[in-house]
This record gives C-alpha cells, structure tokens and sequence, in this order.
C-alpha cells in the first residue's frame, strides 16, 4: 500500500505568537516563514490580518514572498474579517482564508449566546463569502473537541455545501483523550457526506498534554493534515508541536504516513524560532530540547557507547543534532569516562582508569557536571600509578 501524504499547516506565526510576551514585527514573521518554507511545510497561517495593522501588514509580507506553501490568514465568522483576509492575501500565489465559529455547547451558549441553528447560518455565510475571494476555504469548528458529534457532522456537511476545501476540528481546550478525538474524526469521515474531497484537519491543544497523541489518533482515523508549531508554543500549554508529530510518523513506518518535512533541520529551526520569538524551549521537551539526545546516567551511557539504539530509538542527525551527548555526572561509570576521555586524546590503561575513576568521582560530587577541562586534569593522575 502506498503511503499517504498527510499536510504540515505551521500556526506558529499566528496561534503560537499569541503565547504572552511573544510579539514578531513583519521582517521578523517574513523571516521565519522563509525557514517554514524551506522546512517543506504546506501550509503557513500568516496571521488574524483584522486583529492589527501590523497584523495586516505581515500577513500581506508574507503573502508576496512565500511561493511554495500555502499561505493562509484567520478570520472569524465576520464579513469585515473575511475581508480584510482576502486583502491581506492579494499577493499570495497559493492563498486560503481560514475562517469559523464556536460549535460547542459551552460556545454557543455563554460566548455566542446564540442557537445551533444560527451557528449553522453564520458558518455558511462566512464560508460563500470566503469563497469569493479565494478557492481555498478552511473551515473550523471551534471546541469541536467538546461539541456533539452529530451536529458537528452537521455543520462540517453544511461548510463542505458553502464551498469549504479543509475542515478544521480542534481540539481548542486541551480537553479529548485520543481514543476520543479518534472516534471523532472516524464518526466525521463515517457520516459527513462529500468528506471524501476535502482535507480533514487536526488542531490540538496541549493542556492535559495530549497533543501530539491526539494528531497522530486523528490521521490514523482519517485526517490527512496536522495543525501544529514549531516548539509546540501557543496559547496557554501550548499546540501540536511539528517536530513531535513529523517523527512519530517517521519513526513509525506502520503508520504508512508521510510529510515533505526536512527533518534534519528541525534543530536549527527551533533554536531560531526560540531566540527570534523569545520562547525558551524546556531541556527535556521531546525531539528538540538540549537533553533530547544527552545521557548522564552510567547504564545509559555505557549502553550508549556500545550501541546508540540501545537508548535512543532517533538518530541524532536526522533531526540536525551531529551526535549524542554523554553528560559526566557523579551517576557516570568508567565506560563513561574513558569515552570522553579518549575524545579529548587521552586513552588509558584499565588500571589507569581505576585511578582516575576515583578522583573523577571526588570532582563529580562537588560539581553538578564535569568538564574537558576537570578531565585534562584527572588524566594527569595516571601518573600517580605505582611502577
């Protein structure tokens, strides 16, 4: 069976600046689209051009530069918004209006304070009128996560009618267990008639952590594209993070999923989103964080050594990283550091070892991680072996 293509659509420049504190000017979100594009994603979500002038403007930056990927802009179930969209992306070769509504209960009653059925006019209207300006119409349906699945069917089948080419379907607040969003994308492709010629996307949020499980349940139940950042930044726990989802397929070949990511460039690019948004990125975070490929335990390290696999089921180097890092700590063994002693051109003798071993731990339990320079030293105890 062929392999099927499932769409990368990166929000980081406009759900994942919405992280507090974060804010990009236009040379800045130019920038970082121009690594997105040359990341291999499909999509890029500009912006929400209605939300700022500066918005506007980077969206339309963005619009006139990028030429491979799809470039995309936000706008609420709200003629002016669809709009200013629409302006925004005048430029753009590939151009898609994004465009919605709230569909749960919680959404419809307490924000929208409104009905069902007034929902279901607002989604069609916004749609036909995106689909004067553009062809390519993404619907979502907000907090889908916690909305019925049949009227979600309903209002999904009524965007496709208006002219929708991609259903989104958060999962907004975080709230969906995977066998849940699953079932949910499964009843979608069950029952939505005319699913079958349009992208079926996943947005998922990561406040119970869930994200990345939630991405990859909904394409194995029939999403064929993944709204995600890069870092997984965005509001409050976050989004989908693009690295984690890109390796889970590629690690997994029996998911018969693939992207056009470039994942050997992952690293760099988390690093450059990190410093240009002024998102820190958590050390242990999956694929990308500076502990991803480091180990400083003695079991770990020793199995390391022998054969990478025994301990990292990634290569490195496939996502940018030269190689894996054997951290010297006081819970390090002998194979440990005779391997980093030898990569700074001592190599030592079994008994040299021993005694340098034990001075080695002596430095250890003082200091939280021993260095080349700590090492230099410690390789002159070999001298203190009696002949």
């Amino acid at each position: 069976m062929d392999q099927q293509k499932i769409e990368i659509f990166d929000t980081t420049l406009r759900d994942g600046e919405q992280v507090p504190g974060c804010k990009l000017n236009t040379p800045e979100k130019v920038a970082v689209a121009k690594r997105l594009e040359a990341l291999g994603v499909d999509v890029i979500e500009a912006g929400f051009p209605i939300s700022s002038p500066g918005d506007f403007a980077s969206v339309a930056a963005l619009a006139s530069v990028i030429k491979d990927a799809t470039v995309c802009a936000l706008s609420r179930a709200v003629d002016k918004d669809i709009i200013t969209a629409a302006e925004s992306l005048k430029g753009a070769k590939r151009p898609r209006i994004h465009t919605g509504i709230g569909t749960s209960e919680s959404h419809i009653k307490d924000k929208l304070l409104t009905t069902q059925e007034k929902v279901v006019e607002r989604a069609i209207a916004a749609v036909s009128l995106a689909k004067k300006y553009v062809e390519d119409v993404e619907f979502y349906a907000e907090d889908a996560g916690r909305t019925d699945n049949t009227f979600l069917a309903y209002i999904c089948e009524k965007a496709i009618k208006a002219g929708a080419t991609v259903l989104n379907i958060p999962d907004t607040t975080g709230y969906c267990l995977p066998d849940e969003y699953g079932a949910k994308i499964k009843f979608l492709r069950q029952n939505v008639k005319g699913i079958e010629n349009v992208t079926l996307s996943t947005h998922c949020h990561n406040d119970l952590g869930l994200a990345t499980a939630n991405s990859i349940a909904g394409v194995i139940n029939g999403a064929t594209q993944i709204e995600c950042t890069i870092n997984g930044i965005g509001e409050r726990a976050g989004n989908t993070a693009l690295e984690e989802v890109v390796m889970v397929m590629r690690q997994h070949p029996d998911l018969n999923k693939y992207t056009n990511i470039d994942t050997r460039q992952l690293n760099e690019l988390s690093r450059y989103v990190s410093d240009t948004m002024r998102v820190p990125v958590q050390p242990n975070k999956a694929i990308v964080g500076a502990n991803a490929f480091a180990h400083s335990s003695g079991i770990h390290q020793d199995g390391v050594i022998k054969n990478r696999e025994t301990y990292e089921i990634i290569d490195p180097k496939d996502v940018g990283v030269d190689h894996s890092s054997i951290i010297l700590t006081a819970r390090s063994g002998r194979a440990a550091l005779a391997y980093r002693l030898k990569n700074i051109g001592h190599e030592l003798t079994r008994d040299e070892l021993d005694v340098v071993y034990s001075g080695f731990l002596k430095v250890a339990d003082n200091k939280k991680e021993v260095f080349d320079d700590d090492l230099h030293q410690l390789a002159e105890m070999r001298t203190k072996i009696a002949v």
